[in-house]
């Protein structure tokens, strides 16, 4: 077991969630499993593969790639008409850092 029950409580305070026991240990079980797995890809040799540079083909023939366009997106009033306390161009929120 490399997460302990003591690591999700501290993760979750940072978070600011209140977790159940149900929930604590849900997620400490998860975490877990998902490490344990980074530790099996970890241990596989992989000097030989070459980097990826490209994800996709980069040709016109495989797959054209779009220009890349800068668009305004003046979106920012109707955005802040759904916060409970905007004021433009922000959103205030309650401070948590001091918790």
């Amino acid at each position: 077991m490399k997460i302990s029950r003591d690591d999700v409580l501290k993760v979750a305070a940072l978070a600011n969630l209140e977790l159940t026991d149900a929930e604590v240990e849900t997620y400490r079980g998860q975490l877990d499993d998902i490490l344990t797995y980074i530790d099996k890809l970890n241990a596989i040799d992989t000097s030989s593969v070459e980097p990826m540079t490209q994800v996709v083909a980069a040709s016109a023939d495989d797959a054209p790639l779009r220009e890349d366009v800068v668009v305004r997106a003046d979106i920012i009033t109707e955005v802040l008409e759904g916060a409970p306390d905007p004021e433009a161009p922000y959103f205030r929120v309650p401070r948590v850092i001091e918790k």
